[in-house]
């Protein structure tokens, strides 16, 4: 896991119009980057919905939101229309980003051990250096603390 005071890996995914999207571009905002395990599952379409709900806070903050799953541009597109996502979700199959920011790891279930994404979100400042991480963020609450992070930091001076 990557860790405050960090430059945050720059990436090139495809958005869920097929749209190139670089980090650098958001390059002048804070960016919420959260990685999940899966579009249309339980808890990430919690988390995803939370994240929409919360959005105008987000923008309030001057915050840019980016989801990235391992999932393809189709399934982001299906996901992002079907729950009416404001917000920006990048597929990364090849696990470049996913990698990079090192939420690639070891999972147990049903006592089961498989690789797959652990649940974090990093927020990143205006230059792309990590300000905080998340890491097993909850997918109810995880929004929250996150404007709750933001107000604290207050306007850019």
């Amino acid at each position: 896991m990557l860790e405050a005071g960090v430059k945050a890996p720059d990436f090139s995914l495809y958005d869920s119009d097929g749209k190139t999207v670089k980090l650098s571009d958001f390059k002048g905002k804070k960016t919420v980057v959260y990685f999940y395990p899966k579009d249309n599952t339980p808890g990430c379409t919690t988390q995803a919905c939370t994240f929409r709900d919360a959005y105008e806070g987000f923008k309030t903050a001057g915050a840019e939101v980016v989801g990235i799953s391992k999932d393809s541009v189709d399934s982001h597109k299906e996901f992002a229309e079907k729950y009416n996502l404001p917000f920006t979700l990048l597929a990364d199959p090849e696990l470049y980003a996913i990698k990079a920011y090192d939420v690639w790891k070891e999972k147990k279930r049903f006592g089961n051990t498989y690789m797959g994404v652990v649940r974090t979100t990093y927020v990143l400042d205006e230059e792309g250096t990590i300000i905080k991480v998340f890491p097993d963020a909850k997918p109810d609450t995880n929004p929250g603390e996150i404007l709750e992070f933001l107000a604290q930091l207050g306007p850019k001076a």
